[in-house]
C-alpha cells in the first residue's frame, strides 16, 4: 500500500547580521535537516550559462562580466547603487527566478521540515513561501562586536547594513519563534535541538 507522504513544511530562519543565524542554521543541518540558503540560490541563478547572466549583460553591458564569463558583482553593485531605477530592473529580473531556485531545492526535501535560510527573509516577503518564522535575535552592540571580530570591516559599514536589514522589532514581528543568542555557541546548539524536537511535533508548521 502506498502511503502519501507528506510534503515538509518550511521555516524560514533569518537574523540580522551577527545575530548566529548561520551558526543556528549549520547546527539544523546537523540534526539532519534539509536548509536552502537563499543566498546561495541567488549566485546559483546568474551563473554563467545560466538565461539571468545574459539577460544582465544585454541590459548592462559586458562590463559586469569579468574576463571569465562570470558576473562581476562589484561592477554591478556600483551600477544599480547609482541608479535606483537599474536596481529596479534587476530586482524584478531576478527575484521571481530566485524564488523558484529556492522552490526547486526546497522541494527536494527529505526531512520533515525545510528550512529556508535568508538574511532578507521579511524584506524580501521571501517569508511568503514558508509556514512558520523563526528568528536568531541579539542585541545590537553584540551584532556589531561579532561581525567585527568574524569580517574584517569597519563599525560604519555594520552599521550601514544594519540599516537595510529590517529592524529587530519589524522581524521580531514576523516570527514565531525566537531566539535570543546573546549567550554562548553551545547555549545556541541547546536551543536549536529544543526547537527541533518541537518542530518534529509540528503539522504544516502550526499546530
Amino acid at each position: 500500500m502506498n502511503t502519501l507522504v507528506e510534503k515538509p513544511w518550511i521555516l524560514g530562519l533569518t537574523g540580522g547580521i551577527g545575530s548566529g543565524k548561520s551558526a543556528a542554521a549549520e547546527h539544523f543541518i546537523d540534526l539532519g535537516v534539509h536548509v536552502v540558503d537563499a543566498d546561495h540560490a541567488a549566485r546559483w541563478v546568474v551563473e554563467p550559462g545560466r538565461p539571468a547572466l545574459a539577460k544582465i549583460a544585454e541590459h548592462f553591458g559586458t562590463d559586469v562580466l569579468q574576463a571569465n564569463g562570470q558576473l562581476d558583482r562589484a561592477a554591478l553593485r556600483k551600477l544599480i547603487f547609482e541608479v535606483p531605477e537599474q536596481r529596479l530592473w534587476l530586482e524584478a529580473l531576478l527575484h521571481p527566478l530566485i524564488a523558484r531556485e529556492i522552490a526547486d531545492h526546497l522541494s527536494k526535501a527529505q526531512s520533515p521540515y525545510a528550512i529556508l535560510v535568508s538574511p532578507l527573509l521579511i524584506e524580501s516577503g521571501q517569508y511568503a513561501m514558508t509556514q512558520r518564522v523563526l528568528v536568531i535575535d541579539a542585541p545590537e552592540q553584540l551584532q556589531i562586536e561579532r561581525t567585527l571580530q568574524r569580517d574584517q570591516t569597519s563599525e560604519q559599514q555594520v552599521q550601514a547594513i544594519l540599516k537595510v536589514q529590517s529592524s529587530r522589532q519589524d522581524r521580531v514581528s514576523h516570527a514565531d519563534d525566537v531566539v535570543v543568542n546573546d549567550r554562548d555557541l553551545a547555549w545556541l546548539h541547546s536551543e536549536v535541538e529544543r526547537l527541533h524536537h518541537f518542530y518534529l511535533t509540528l503539522r504544516g508548521g502550526q499546530s
